[in-house]
C-alpha cells in the first residue's frame, strides 16, 4: 500500500470522457498489485484488500463522482455502479471509431507523425 496516495494515472472525468481508457488503467493497476478479485463477481476478498481496492479507486475519480458515491464501502459495487453509469459509452465511441477510421486517409496530413497521432488516437 506504499505511495497509494499519488495518482498512478489520470482520474476519471465526471463526464466519463475517459471512461474506457480509465477501466483498462484500472484493470492492469489492480492487477498488478493482486488486487484485481476485488472487483470480480463473487470474490473472496479480504477486509484490507477491499478497503486498499476502494481507497484506490476513489483516488482516481473525479471529485463529484466521490461525492455522489460517499456512501458505497465495497470497491465491487462502486465498479458496478460506475459500469452502469459509463458502460453506454462504448456504443458511443465505437461507431464514431469505426467511421473515422473509414475515413482516415494518409494523404489528408502534411506529415506522418500527424497521420500516426490520428491513427493512435482512433484506436485507443
Amino acid at each position: 500500500m506504499t505511495n497509494i496516495e499519488n495518482q498512478k494515472f489520470i482520474a476519471l472525468d465526471i463526464s466519463g470522457k475517459n471512461y474506457l481508457s480509465w477501466v483498462l488503467d484500472v484493470k492492469l493497476y489492480l492487477s498488478a498489485k493482486k488486487l484485481r478479485h476485488t472487483i470480480d463477481e463473487d470474490n473472496a476478498a479480504s477486509y484490507e484488500e477491499r478497503v486498499t481496492a476502494l481507497i484506490f479507486l476513489r483516488h482516481h475519480i473525479d471529485d463529484g463522482l466521490k461525492y455522489e458515491y460517499l456512501t458505497v464501502e465495497n470497491p465491487l459495487e462502486l465498479w458496478q455502479n460506475l459500469n452502469d453509469r459509463f458502460e453506454h459509452l462504448k456504443a458511443v465511441v465505437l461507431p464514431k471509431a469505426l467511421n473515422d477510421w473509414s475515413q482516415l486517409r494518409f494523404q489528408d496530413f502534411k506529415t506522418v507523425s500527424e497521420y500516426n497521432s490520428t491513427l493512435f488516437k482512433i484506436v485507443s
